[in-house]
């Protein structure tokens, strides 16, 4: 669900390599039963926070922090780590206390997001937060940051459609790897890093702020993890704000399944917008055609990758980018015209470059990733099962559900016992307000319509024909207003705004510039989910 981010080396500890010989053998590992989430602990008494200034030419007024917190909510007074925060005060007369804001992921660093948010509310309705960004345990500048092992993503990779026992034997070899790698550095942490414990961290934050409740706006994921939060402390929210919504009942293998086939919808989508463009793209006026055209090219990088860089896996991350935003389809068709059309590879390469390939910084947002989705809830631990699944999937759909397989398949070996995930069904809540594009490929539009059903009273404001992944302050002005309305005074009712017009083309390859659109609250946001 999310492209990686940001990373501290952790040193390796001995004695704890995950007790699997074989692919084979971890496969042939039988799932053991679901523990429940353990009850909820009180939260510690918590230290009031110490913030500095830590501005930035575009946010000059950002502040800086850290939070300890217990690695286990059981033992409150056992072993601590930091979360780092970020803050831009109120400055109203009067305040309606914080806004914590979250990128989603898991693994998206929201340090950098409180600025954003503040700077894109209207004035007065910013005015009257303290809008607070933060790093989740593991995550970026908190401390331990989770760093499961370089190297997971350099190309060229095995091609993520397993059409031979080989090709599915390098992929398993390649999860597993990254499975024992996380056991053997973070064997004594990862039991603690989960949904569960980072809403629990969000009330000693709480405590920590002196506010007697608290209000939350997330995106993607985050609307999971304030979601859980709101189950654990109803009493303590002000204002809840949930948007592009996971679906709680599938969490997480069958969220994935799901998204495998609204990703093929959406990619399908910018197939038929270039389509729409013959004379700058020259790809066909036919979707179909296009189509053809595009595994065309995927096909002839299986054999020779582009730029010694890009085959059939690293063409799908960089394409994967697209049904997120399509503010990057533009760029994305030149690179594809240019390689189908003039036999160029180079944009292609560049694309990759920019919108694919992860940095070493990134191991740090796929390690928390992996070990918040493989902790969360059970996935099945019988490769036949995914096997079978995935061929399923991928008969419907063939534009990224085995790439998604194998991006989530360390679950398959993960070290630690999955939780049961909480029903997060709530009727204790202040009405809460959902944004919801009905083709949004990471959280399909069904998800939206379960949370509001599970979250009584709230409100669902869709985005009609929209397919961006996060929608909220990204330029749909009907959709903005109703948000800043909400924050102001927590009233919200049923809506539907129509989307923002699609994308013209560019007039050359270049990245879509980060003030255009929603390009900046793209750039921050955790792909992925």
């Amino acid at each position: 669900m999310l492209h990686p981010s940001k990373l501290r080396p952790a040193k390796k500890r001995a004695g704890v390599l995950l007790a699997i010989s074989t692919v084979a053998a971890a496969l042939a590992t039988p799932l053991t039963a679901a523990p429940a989430a353990p009850a909820e602990a009180p939260a510690p008494a918590a230290a009031g926070l110490r913030w500095t200034g830590c501005a930035t030419p575009r946010y000059p007024t950002l502040q800086c922090a850290s939070l300890k917190v217990p690695l286990d909510h059981g033992q409150p007074a056992g072993r601590q780590i930091s979360l780092a925060l970020t803050r831009v005060p109120h400055t109203a007369a009067a305040s309606q206390g914080p806004l914590l804001v979250n990128p989603g992921g898991p693994g998206g660093s929201g340090r950098a997001l409180a600025g954003f948010i503040a700077s894109a509310l209207p004035k007065d309705v910013a005015a009257q937060y303290d809008v607070i960004g933060f790093d989740p345990r593991g995550v970026g500048k908190s401390e331990p940051a989770l760093d499961c092992g370089s190297g997971h993503f350099n190309p060229v990779r095995p091609d993520s459609v397993p059409r031979d026992g080989a090709t599915e034997r390098a992929n398993l070899e390649r999860v597993r790897s990254f499975a024992v790698s996380c056991q053997e550095k973070h064997a004594d942490v990862l039991p603690y890093v989960g949904t569960v414990s980072a809403a629990r961290d969000l009330e000693v934050l709480r405590t920590a702020l002196g506010a007697p409740k608290l209000s939350y706006f997330g995106y993607s994921y985050g609307t999971y993890l304030g979601a859980v939060y709101a189950k654990l402390h109803p009493d303590r929210v002000h204002r809840l704000v949930l948007d592009s919504v996971v679906d709680p009942g599938g969490v997480w293998y069958e969220d994935n399944l799901s998204q495998d086939l609204a990703f093929d919808a959406r990619h399908k989508a910018f197939l038929a917008w270039v389509a729409q463009y013959d004379s700058t793209y020259h790809l066909g006026t036919d979707p179909a055609r296009v189509e053809e055209r595009w595994y065309a090219m995927r096909e002839a990088l299986r054999g020779t990758p582009a730029g010694g860089k890009v085959g059939p896996a690293e063409l799908e991350d960089t394409y994967m980018p697209g049904g997120y935003y399509n503010g990057y389809w533009p760029s994305l068709a030149e690179a594809f015209a240019a390689y189908a059309v003039k036999q160029d590879p180079k944009p292609l390469v560049a694309a990759y470059e920019r919108l694919g390939a992860v940095e070493p910084s990134a191991n740090n947002s796929y390690s928390v990733y992996t070990a918040v989705q493989c902790r969360d809830s059970a996935w099945p631990r019988d490769w036949n099962r995914w096997r079978a699944d995935m061929w399923r999937t991928h008969a419907k759909a063939p534009f990224m559900t085995w790439n998604n397989a194998w991006y989530n398949a360390p679950c398959a070996f993960w070290p630690t016992q999955p939780l049961e995930a909480p029903d997060v069904t709530n009727t204790a809540l202040p009405k809460a307000l959902l944004f919801q594009a009905t083709e949004d490929a990471a959280t399909p539009y069904e998800g939206a319509v379960s949370m509001r059903d599970k979250l009584a009273g709230s409100a669902l404001v869709v985005e009609e024909g929209g397919g961006n992944h996060g929608i909220a302050l990204s330029g749909n002005k009907c959709l903005d207003e109703k948000l800043s309305a909400y924050l102001r005074t927590g009233q919200a009712a049923d809506a539907t705004c129509q989307a923002q017009p699609a994308p013209k083309p560019a007039a050359a390859t270049r990245a879509v510039p980060p003030s255009a659109g929603g390009a900046a609250l793209h750039g921050l946001l955790g792909f992925r989910g």
